[in-house]
């Protein structure tokens, strides 16, 4: 849980957040995209020590999940752990759309941000990225995968150019870590650039690699 007194929970053109706004007049904007069953509050753990312009936006998913937090796609009997392109391209379009108004309120110039997602936010993360790709500054891969469906936008190399952070723990029995090493062949083959950081840990991210995600968000 953030701490309250550094950061505000607010509803904002019908989405709830959680932001933590920068002093500095040349803010670069940080999106955190939480994972299944959680919400704005879940991914602040990776957010100590990052560099002071990131203004940063944490958004609760749109679909309410079981047994309790929030989803990316709507729920899928039977379909645990493999959302497709498809079911998350709605929820896609509806961040681009939140992350296009917020940066006109809190007066960001950028044309682009830089996202982190954990699990199913990573999935989503990714879709981001591979629909939006100009969007795109750096992008954090936590604990995740690139869904089914991504093949066809492989061939015009929409990540060209582009860095990306993975990280994976070795005892991950939620994804295991040969989905995200065929999910970095993936990313690879579309043109971008990987840091992956590989710990002995489960479905979290290691010490280690946070500090990795730190290092790579301050180039």
């Amino acid at each position: 849980m953030p701490d309250p007194s550094n950061t505000d929970l607010i509803e904002f053109n019908d989405w709830t957040l959680r932001v933590k706004a920068s002093s500095h007049t040349s803010s670069r904007l940080l999106f955190l995209i939480h994972g299944l069953t959680g919400d704005e509050d879940s991914m602040w753990i990776f957010t100590r020590d990052l560099p002071s312009q990131y203004s940063m936006v944490a958004p609760r998913a749109p679909h309410k999940a079981e047994p309790f937090g929030y989803s990316w796609r709507p729920i899928q009997p039977g379909t645990f752990g493999m959302p497709t392109l498809g079911e998350l391209v709605p929820a896609a379009s509806a961040l681009i759309r939140l992350i296009d108004g917020y940066q006109a309120s809190a007066g960001i110039e950028a044309d682009d941000f830089d996202v982190i997602g954990f699990s199913q936010g990573a999935v989503m993360s990714s879709v981001l990225a591979f629909l939006y790709p100009q969007r795109i500054r750096k992008m954090g891969l936590l604990a995740g995968f690139v869904p089914s469906g991504i093949e066809e936008h492989i061939l015009n190399r929409p990540l060209e150019g582009k860095s990306v952070f993975v990280a994976h723990g070795t005892k991950d029995d939620t994804v295991p870590v040969e989905r995200a090493r065929e999910s970095m062949e993936i990313l690879k083959r579309a043109g971008a650039a990987i840091t992956y950081c590989e710990d002995d840990v489960g479905h979290k991210v290691s010490l280690n690699c946070v500090r990795a995600l730190r290092s790579y968000l301050e180039d």
